[in-house]
């Protein structure tokens, strides 16, 4: 019996092994960095009976079978071609007026395979309360439909108001689609998701496992926040709906949304479908032609990036802003754990003597993102890089502003799971009066801060510094 218990145990270390080697082959084939591709190589070959079932679930970053109908639907469509003559017959396109201009924004439509529009007005939404405010008073006014769509939906008080609103509307004949993460909203009830679709409102989670090949790919999210109704108004940002992003006394809740009218409605709207269409298989009908709003004048490109990109949209972008910062650059995140090519663009930057700022939480809600942010306080004391930390309450808007015309608002967090594992989306605004702004609420943020010494890092304990390298080398899955 012992002998047959040998045998089985060596016959199962063998397979696994084997399994391990043929799946380091895999990881060295596809993984997007080369940190990534070693720790998973050796790992695998290491401890294979660990690592084999921790790759198929956190190593894979490739989404595959998600249709970017950017490029497929909406290129060979003809309401897309009629909305982009109408965009060019409107004076909604841009012509960046120098060549430098003109080759950033070639870059940046590239990224994003939508267009630079003018012509859009564009509300700044400081906290929840204001937030949520416009929200509900945007869906109460809804004719045609409501597209909502968030990576944390709640069932409790804030989540059942925002359900009762949606609920009454589509019972008034507006359509409503609803798209949620089935991850981010786990302990969402099912009485939740009952009641809207009784009322003929649609509900699907984004479902990333769906598909024989993809079952076990867990380690992706959708992250985006997107509101739309009647292609009119768009709200992107950072809230999510769950009554601690209204923030309370004992804990303010600092975050940042965007509202917006105009043409780059369409945008957010384009990527709300992708997102649908990948969940349902369906493109729901919706108004493609762009509204001209009173006052606006505001250049604006939406980003939708994700692991379906062939390109790392998100990293691409961020190096860019970062290389093209002159003057300013400041990024606010709650996670804070660039790779080696975004943090030496940072140290350039600041070398070249841009004022670059990052602001990020006293307290973080998450242990080893805490504990890797410790780890880049010498390389950024050395190169004139200045960390803040927030003190009033927790930090969680994702805003950049660049100089004093470009500011950066949406989703997207400033680590590996935002560059290259979540689904974000970021709005771009070239605007000098919003920058101004975005600039006078970063000032009050940063008036509410303390400026973090390398110290804080280097008088700690071995232990304490013993942690930190450690949690620095898992950033590939933080």
């Amino acid at each position: 019996m012992r002998r047959r218990r040998k045998r089985l145990i060596i016959r199962f270390m063998v397979v696994m092994h084997i399994v391990g080697a043929l799946t380091s082959i895999r990881a060295i084939m596809e993984t997007r960095t080369s940190q990534g591709a070693i720790a998973w190589a050796v790992s695998l070959n290491t401890f294979p009976y660990l690592a084999v079932p921790a790759y198929w679930v956190l190593g894979q970053s490739k989404f595959d079978g998600y249709d970017l109908l950017r490029e497929s639907y909406v290129d060979s469509n003809d309401v897309v071609k009629k909305l982009l003559q109408h965009l060019e017959q409107n004076d909604m396109l841009v012509t960046p007026e120098t060549r430098r201009d003109r080759s950033h924004a070639k870059l940046l439509e590239n990224l994003a395979k939508l267009p630079f529009t003018r012509h859009n007005r564009v509300d700044l939404l400081e906290d929840g309360p204001k937030t949520f405010a416009r929200i509900f008073q945007e869906i109460s006014t809804a004719e045609e439909y409501i597209l909502v769509q968030f990576f944390i939906l709640r069932s409790d008080v804030l989540g059942n108001q925002l359900k009762d609103a949606l609920i009454e509307k589509a019972q008034n004949g507006v359509d409503v689609y609803v798209l949620y993460d089935e991850v981010g909203s786990h302990d969402l009830d099912s009485s939740y998701i009952a009641e809207l679709r009784s009322s003929s409102a649609k509900i699907v989670p984004f479902n990333t496992t769906q598909g024989e090949r993809q079952r076990f790919r867990l380690n992706f999210r959708n992250h985006r926040k997107i509101v739309v109704v009647d292609g009119r108004v768009a709200l992107v940002g950072g809230h999510n709906v769950g009554d601690e992003y209204l923030g309370t006394k004992a804990l303010p809740w600092r975050d940042t949304h965007v509202a917006m009218e105009g043409p780059i409605v369409i945008g957010v709207q384009a990527s709300f479908v992708e997102d649908w269409h990948w969940a349902t298989g369906e493109i729901p009908k919706l108004n493609w032609i762009p509204n001209k709003p009173t006052g606006g004048n505001t250049v604006a490109l939406c980003l939708p990036t994700g692991p379906a990109d062939e390109l790392e949209t998100c990293t691409l972008f961020y190096l860019d802003a970062i290389n093209s910062a002159e003057e300013r650059l400041w990024i606010v995140s709650p996670y804070f754990v660039p790779d080696e090519q975004l943090m030496s663009a940072l140290q350039l930057a600041a070398l070249r003597g841009v004022d670059v700022r990052i602001l990020i939480p006293e307290n973080a809600d998450q242990q080893l993102v805490y504990l890797s942010s410790f780890s880049y306080l010498e390389e950024a004391e050395k190169a004139g890089i200045k960390i803040f930390r927030y003190k009033e309450g927790f930090l969680h808007q994702k805003v950049m502003l660049v100089d004093n015309r470009s500011v950066a608002i949406g989703t997207a967090n400033f680590d590996n799971r935002s560059m290259r594992l979540n689904f974000e989306i970021t709005m771009v605004f070239i605007d000098e009066k919003f920058a101004r702004k975005v600039e006078s609420m970063l000032e009050k943020d940063f008036a509410l801060s303390r400026q973090v010494p390398v110290t804080d890092y280097t008088d700690r304990s071995l232990m304490f510094r013993f942690s930190v390298r450690l949690a620095r080398l898992l950033a590939p899955v933080q």
